[in-house]
């Protein structure tokens, strides 16, 4: 019935300065924006990874308490010393992850901090 999920969306309090964080740290690149409908002058701005889409949409009062998602690291090492190096909060340090299928067997996982206090966690 479904395929996949086709975004995901962080309601974000600086719209540029997310687009700046997520493309200098995590590699996306901005490939849309526009002005959300409802008007008031917020903008959306959509990012790429491959084919995971970031949709970053403009709210003042967005808060991301509670929020995560998932990225899979090619070098999970050479990511989490590119982060820190690069300031990003960590919030979790790297430990062991169980695995959810064989090719996962000997993962660990990280959790870092983004500008809006979402968590972004890093698997590899």
């Amino acid at each position: 019935m479904f395929r996949r999920i086709d975004h995901v969306a962080l309601h974000v309090s600086d719209l540029t300065r997310s687009v700046d964080f997520y493309e200098k740290h995590f590699g996306f690149k901005k490939y849309f924006q526009h002005a959300a409908s409802g008007g008031a002058g917020q903008q959306i701005a959509y990012l790429k990874l491959a084919d995971t889409v970031l949709e970053l949409t403009h709210r003042s009062d967005g808060s991301m308490t509670g929020f995560h998602f998932c990225l899979e690291a090619e070098n999970f090492d050479k990511a989490v010393a590119d982060l820190q190096k690069n300031g990003v909060e960590m919030v979790r340090a790297p430990h062991d992850t169980a695995a959810r299928e064989p090719r996962e067997k000997g993962w660990r996982r990280v959790v870092f901090r983004g500008p809006d206090g979402e968590q972004i966690e890093l698997r590899g």
